[in-house]
């Protein structure tokens, strides 16, 4: 039997940070991002000197700590690493996070950091804005989304004394250039009113526009502008703006509550940070509430919209709502369980881009309480033992831990407390932040007595059909099964095997293997990727199972089917269906185990 427990999950998104720096691409909103991680990671180390010591510790003392979920716990996988397609993807994983340490070399950061600021100072134009790439056209929503970067580093009290003074006049010059930018876009739009193609009271509240006055709302001074007809902002406003920015204030508290999340989200922050509106923010706010999902492991979330367009990221916008509500709503227990559902998703997945990074990294840091700073030692009682997080071999910032019992000791336990005593664990955690693990009872059995597994995120069922020709074509007839045993089949039948699987979080790295009787042979023999109702997955048969492999499993449920042949009589033990998360091996699940009768 073993313990696996996590007491502080912050730091797997901290761990995250080494991604920004050293991403391949040399385009401007990559070359930002290098120049965020720098700066945050350089706030962050002067800020909590704990921060460093864990890193150096990880460095110079754990270097298991910087591994790969990949890699990790290989003895409790159904699948060693080698024998999946994911092992470039551990070595890459491996290679960001032990960057780390180079991440908070003091001395290389600084170096890294004014490379990255001089590379931004020569992309950017001189009206102020950047390409997404050297040698583009100046682009609205790359200057606007590192304006918003900018924006966060303030927010998080990264001072200009820190960046400089080149910093200081480039961003002033960004700033510019968005107001030019959403001045030319209202001036467009009288335009089209003058020639009758629109009307002012009409919805021409853009994403663009939203995506404006959040990340232009960092840098206001005083937020009665409109109302004193003042001009006391951080970084002046271009000539005749108010005309339009009064307009599109107007648009937001007559349309906010038409739009998507991620804009509702970023109008309640900009309502509230450019007019003191508290009114229609609030609105967002309960409109919000009343629409999210509630779970008691998983936290607080949404049900998010995917796609391609930047609004559409799922991390993003569950970043921008713990800023919502920590910000305008000043709800602590919904900021918490907001980062809950952060950190739960980074259990199972791997956070591919900059920008989500970046955001729930900020997020998590910026709002609420520092959950990197908790390590109040956690009690546990398990068969009549109590013992703290502190007995055991922590790593250090997560406070990571695995212990294990086994022999004559589990026996010894199980025969005087018996089964339900030693299969129980109860955990006090006097900290704020969410901590989590996971027991797991290793043990051989007999694949026909063994019971279907449903207490678990992912659950799966198994049938077996008999495909039967008719003139209407192929007819499916589900095989008779009686107390785990199938019977009616004959040899050269062809059985249709089908899977269902449910899954209840969005995963990374699944692998679901199908054991099948040796009286079966497969029909399609060569391993193939396969497109079905909207999920891609590598099919792989095997001697003895057909195996499954899901680079991104999301929510929801799904059906499997593929084709065997009966080539032998005999009564056979099928096996069983197994799945399980490599990047969280804890989450696993099986089905029953059955037998096979075949007639001559």
């Amino acid at each position: 039997m073993t313990l696996e427990f996590t007491q502080n999950p912050a730091w797997y998104a901290v761990k995250s940070l080494p991604y920004l720096m050293k991403y391949p691409y040399e385009c401007t909103e990559q070359t930002f991002s290098r120049f965020y991680a720098n700066s945050l990671a350089s706030h962050v180390a002067n800020a909590h000197p704990k921060v460093k010591r864990v890193f150096d510790a990880w460095k110079n003392y754990q270097p298991e700590a910087l591994e790969s979920q990949l890699t990790k716990n290989q003895e409790l996988k159904s699948a060693l690493l080698e024998e999946t397609p994911w092992v470039l993807q551990a070595q890459s994983e491996a290679a960001q996070r032990k960057n780390i340490g180079l991440l908070f070399d003091l001395n290389r950061m600084a170096s890294e950091q004014e490379n990255a600021l001089r590379k931004l100072a020569d992309r950017q134009e001189g009206n102020g804005g950047w390409s997404w790439f050297p040698g583009g056209r100046p682009n609205w929503y790359i200057t606007q989304y590192i304006v918003e970067g900018m924006g966060h580093l303030k927010k998080l009290g990264v001072s200009d004394a820190v960046l400089d003074q080149k910093y200081t006049v480039m961003r002033a010059k960004a700033v510019q250039y968005i107001d030019f930018e959403l001045k030319g876009h209202y001036e467009d739009l009288k335009e089209s009113v003058e020639k009758g193609e629109a009307k002012f009271g009409e919805d021409h509240l853009s994403n663009m526009v939203i995506h404006y006055l959040y990340a232009r709302s960092f840098f206001i001074k005083e937020r009665n502008w409109k109302k004193t007809g003042s001009v006391n902002y951080e970084v002046r406003f271009s000539t005749n703006m108010d005309e339009a920015l009064n307009y599109y204030l107007e648009q937001s508290k007559k349309f906010a509550l038409n739009k998507g999340l991620y804009q509702q989200g970023m109008l309640a922050l900009a309502l509230l940070r450019w007019e003191a509106e508290t009114t229609i923010s609030n609105d967002i706010v309960k409109s919000l509430k009343e629409r999210s999902l509630n779970h008691p492991e998983l936290g607080m979330y949404w049900k998010y919209p995917r796609g391609w367009w930047w609004y559409q990221a799922p991390i993003e916008t569950h970043s921008l709502m713990i800023e919502v509500f920590d910000e305008v709503a000043k709800d602590e227990k919904s900021v918490d369980d907001l980062k809950v559902w952060l950190l739960k998703n980074k259990q199972t997945t791997h956070w591919k881009t900059t920008k989500a990074t970046a955001n729930a990294v900020y997020a998590l840091l910026m709002n609420g309480d520092n959950w990197l700073l908790e390590d109040k030692p956690i009690s546990f009682e398990w068969a009549g033992e109590k013992f703290k997080s502190s007995d055991f071999d922590q790593e250090a910032g997560s406070g990571y831990f695995k212990t294990s019992w086994s022999g004559d000791y589990l026996e010894n336990k199980e025969s005087r407390l018996g089964n339900e005593a030693i299969a129980t664990v109860k955990v006090a955690n006097p900290n704020k932040n969410v901590a989590w693990g996971a027991m797991y009872w290793q043990y051989f059995e007999q694949l026909d007595k063994i019971k279907t597994f449903e207490e678990t995120p992912l659950t799966m069922q198994k049938e077996i059909y008999k495909v039967i020709a008719t003139d209407r074509g192929e007819q499916l007839e589900q095989v008779s099964n009686s107390d785990g045993k199938y019977s009616g089949v004959k040899i050269g039948d062809k059985l249709k095997i089908r899977i269902i699987l449910r899954v209840d979080r969005d995963m990374e790295y699944v692998h679901m293997k199908d054991m099948r009787a040796s009286g079966l042979e497969p029909i399609q023999v060569l391993s193939q990727y396969k497109w079905q109702d909207g999920l891609g997955y590598y099919e792989s048969p095997g001697d003895v199972a057909t195996n499954f492999f899901f680079s991104y499993l999301p929510k929801g449920t799904y059906v499997f089917e593929y084709p065997l042949r009966v080539q032998h009589a005999g009564d056979f033990s099928n096996g069983i269906s197994s799945i399980q998360s490599m990047y969280a091996p804890e989450f696993t699940s099986h089905s029953a185990g059955v037998r096979l009768e075949v007639e001559k």
